[in-house]
């Protein structure tokens, strides 16, 4: 019960996702990538099962099957809830040219390194997509969501 719960309280909360995509020239080294924020891609990323979504319904469809993927795995760490620890993780994360997910970034409460990991370990998860494109291009898109641990 209490997960189910959790669930919709995460659901509710993770509707809010931003982007941003990173362009990198082949002279660029990996440490001093050129950040371009955008405010919209050409085409959304595509989640497995959104492929047949009418284009306009794409971002919807990408944000309800990451917050099912989140609530199919998600997993309250024992030793968190034994020490009762709670609060946000902000997950960062990039679908790369090839549909996949790199580096994944956590933000949380401060003692909350047990639900950072939980939070990585779910988003690490998530399966391979078609990329999104601009210009006719695949891109990097970035993405941050919320999630929330609360007992």
């Amino acid at each position: 019960m209490i997960k189910k719960t959790l669930f919709l309280f995460l659901i509710i909360s993770c509707c809010n996702l931003t982007w941003s995509q990173e362009n990198k020239t082949s002279s660029d080294k990996p440490n001093n990538e050129e950040k371009v924020i955008i405010k919209i891609t050409e085409e959304e990323p595509i989640f497995p099962g959104c492929e047949d979504v009418d284009q306009k319904e794409r971002k919807k469809c990408l944000i309800q099957k990451i917050n099912e993927h989140i609530q199919e795995n998600f997993n309250y760490p024992k030793k968190a809830m034994k020490k009762k620890i709670t609060g946000r993780v902000i997950v960062s994360f990039i679908i790369n040219k090839e549909g996949e997910i790199k580096s994944i970034t956590t933000k949380g409460p401060e003692n909350g390194k047990i639900l950072e990991e939980e939070a990585r370990r779910i988003i690490s998860l998530l399966p391979k997509m078609k990329p999104g494109t601009q210009r006719g291009e695949p891109v990097n898109v970035r993405y941050s969501i919320p999630i929330n641990f609360s007992l």
